[in-house]
């Protein structure tokens, strides 16, 4: 997907927390600053918004020495979706139709994203949020291919999320499922290391993008990613990100996230910070474009 002009100011405001979180030298922040805009002045040669993001951390990484700026508030998130499991547990086992609101517990996670939402109050607005019915939801296209699909690959978000994603798993037990994790730290995207700490090891197979970017991009990402991609009957690709960099793509998938922004809803023809479960297929995409 093309970089929208509006994601510029947003990436930048989000690189100036990074930097912030890193390190408390007023005069480091400055030179990643400096770093961050000359990228952003050349942000037609990315092919999407995670592209950019990734460069733009990068620089915040090698000036800080830091790797893992949001290592922190990424526990803190999993910690809080930990907390939420019992109510989560209680929730779905109160409902009928099963795999509808375990995908909508699982779509619900993506406001643990502390890339664009601050201070989330999970407990506060959790039920609130689980209760906001999807405004697109191709949920009977997906149970036609669970009947007959063998293996099923989830494209993670971000790290608290990924607790959130077990309910959708255990859904899907008929089924050998692949979880992929960014293949480093990137924002609060789940990375390997968080997968293991939210304990989806003991649900799904576990692999990495190959990708270091907030978002598979394709062209960037592992073999052994690709092959998963490729081979299995049906893909999830879960949150924004992952929109940005694979509502391009030249097979069908299932985008489960939140329109958090105004480019994203307008581009589903949604409402901002509608809930979204959509079947998109090469033909249909480029017709939008």
């Amino acid at each position: 997907m093309e970089t929208f002009l509006d994601c510029l100011p947003c990436v930048l405001g989000q690189v100036l927390e990074a930097s912030r979180m890193a390190t408390d030298d007023a005069e480091i922040q400055a030179k990643i600053m400096e770093k961050a805009v000359a990228i952003l002045a050349d942000y037609k040669q990315y092919s999407c918004s995670p592209a950019i993001v990734r460069d733009m951390h990068q620089v915040v990484k090698q000036l800080t020495g830091v790797s893992d700026p949001y290592s922190a508030i990424k526990a803190r998130d999993i910690r809080a979706a930990k907390k939420a499991e019992p109510f989560l547990t209680h929730f779905l086992e109160q409902k009928q139709d099963k795999l509808y609101w375990a995908l909508k517990i699982a779509a619900t996670g993506n406001i643990l994203d502390s890339a664009i939402c601050q201070n989330v109050d999970i407990e506060a607005g959790l039920e609130t949020e689980l209760n906001k019915a999807f405004s697109v939801c191709d949920i009977g296209v997906l149970q036609d291919a669970l009947a007959t699909a063998k293996q099923i690959l989830i494209i993670g978000d971000n790290a608290g999320e990924t607790v959130f994603d077990r309910f959708l798993i255990k859904q899907l037990a008929a089924l050998h499922v692949v979880y992929a994790v960014r293949s480093e730290p990137i924002i609060n995207d789940a990375t390997m290391q968080d997968a293991l700490d939210s304990g989806l090891h003991d649900l799904a197979e576990v692999i990495s993008t190959g990708c270091g970017a907030p978002g598979a991009i394709l062209a960037e990402c592992s073999p052994a990613f690709l092959s998963a991609f490729e081979s299995s009957d049906i893909v999830i690709s879960k949150g924004q990100g992952n929109f940005e960099a694979l509502s391009d793509c030249q097979r069908p998938l299932f985008f489960i996230l939140k329109a958090k922004c105004t480019m994203i809803a307008a581009r589903l023809s949604v409402s901002l910070n509608d809930y979204v479960c959509l079947y998109a297929t090469p033909s249909a995409e480029a017709s939008d474009d």
